[in-house]
């Protein structure tokens, strides 16, 4: 039986998954989507052309490769079907798990409701609904894919739980759906999505067993875990390798290689913790040199320098093999580039996660910069004190950087 080979982030998200993923794509038969919404997004570049992927399975590209959204995912509809229509004959390539739950509109109203109501507390959602979506999955009111085969019994579901919970929606100034909308609405979804819906983890056991090579992808990133990130400013599902066996069916044992993916500089999206941020010229510039401009939602991201301590906890978690590096060309140009090499917390140096981020200061160090890195494509040819900060990084952390990207484009990328 073969193992599956997978991928995660290991920063605050966004940190260049989708072109590690559709780089691996090209030798793998599967490539699984196993937590996360719509919330997130991949921006791939192949030749002159750019795709932004936020549930599609980034093997998409690769059309010798199917595709997988687990039950993990919890999957827009209206949104999903739109991010379909950049891609011919889909059928036999895509497979969405009849458990999958679904996001529907009420859940983004609810989402940014809440938010309102939190005034200066608010956590920083994307506003897509995705934590009123876990909320219901949790709570155990939420709807799954499968229910879309047979539309008008879901549209008395949820009909009836707007009318159980009216003093609670009224709160918020969510209006109940029409009921023969909503019907409307769910038959739509079920003609074009039916063809597609099926008992994935029966479909990965198969696979495994017929020796298919299977890559797996999340969404987001490591610090942004519901149990392992910067809690409450994370997103409601396990972004970690073991999430990646709930999402999709699978036991530790049917994983193999983990690449984490990191980009060489940090950054984040929303409210929280980010010991490792700069608010100066020099945050200013990786915003500009790196386009930090959030895929799904165009949000300036926060930006800073390369937290060490907090790889070297994403590394354990996710049990990573090798890391591949992102957006080194970002730094080309930088005079010096700092790292975090460990926090200051209640005036004691702290050299790992603690409970909580909010207070901690980070503590750098500093390296040479260098002139460019751009589209180089063999670790011999990088600058040196590029490649010094990259085995400096290593031994931080403890784990090899076996992939490094120098742009966005497909081929400038350096394999170890």
């Amino acid at each position: 039986m073969s193992k599956a080979d997978l991928i995660v982030g290991l920063q605050w998200g966004d940190e260049g998954k989708g072109k590690i993923v559709d780089h691996m794509a090209q030798t793998h038969d599967y490539v699984c989507r196993f937590a996360g919404g719509h919330n997130a997004g991949h921006t791939i570049v192949i030749g002159d052309k750019k795709y932004a992927l936020h549930l599609i399975p980034s093997g998409v590209l690769n059309p010798k490769a199917k595709n997988v959204v687990g039950n993990g995912v919890v999957l827009s509809p209206v949104d999903f079907i739109k991010e379909m229509q950049q891609f011919d004959n889909l059928e036999g390539r895509l497979f969405l798990s009849d458990k999958a739950h679904m996001l529907l509109p009420y859940h983004a109203l609810i989402d940014q409701a809440k938010e309102r109501m939190k005034g200066d507390k608010a956590i920083g959602t994307t506003g897509k609904g995705i934590g009123p979506a876990y909320g219901d999955k949790v709570a155990r009111v939420g709807h799954r894919l499968g229910e879309l085969l047979d539309p008008a019994k879901m549209t008395e579901k949820i009909v009836s739980f707007f009318e159980m919970n009216k003093p609670l929606f009224d709160a918020m100034g969510v209006d109940a759906p029409i009921e023969a909308d909503l019907l409307a609405e769910l038959e739509g979804y079920k003609k074009i999505l039916e063809p597609f819906i099926c008992d994935t983890t029966q479909l990965m056991w198969k696979i495994m067993d017929e020796e298919k090579k299977i890559l797996l992808e999340g969404a987001q990133g490591t610090m942004l875990d519901i149990d392992h990130g910067t809690y409450p400013y994370v997103t409601s599902s396990s972004t970690v390798s073991a999430g990646a066996c709930a999402g999709l069916g699978l036991n530790p044992k049917d994983i193999g290689k983990v690449t984490g993916i990191a980009k060489a500089y940090c950054t984040r999206v929303g409210n929280g913790p980010f010991p490792s941020e700069d608010f100066g010229a020099e945050g200013d510039k990786l915003r500009e040199n790196g386009h930090e401009f959030g895929t799904t939602t165009g949000r300036p991201r926060r930006c800073g320098w390369f937290d060490a301590v907090a790889m070297r906890h994403a590394v354990r978690v996710n049990g990573v093999d090798q890391v591949a590096l992102m957006k080194l060309d970002v730094l080309d140009g930088f005079e010096e580039v700092k790292v975090c090499v460990a926090y200051e917390v209640d005036g004691k140096e702290v050299n790992y996660v603690p409970y909580d981020l909010e207070d901690a200061t980070a503590i750098y160090k500093s390296f040479p910069g260098w002139d460019k890195t751009e589209g180089v494509r063999a670790f011999d040819e990088l600058p040196e004190t590029a490649k010094s900060y990259i085995e400096a990084l290593e031994a931080m952390i403890g784990t090899k950087m076996g992939i490094i990207s120098t742009s966005p484009e497909r081929e400038d990328t350096i394999i170890r």
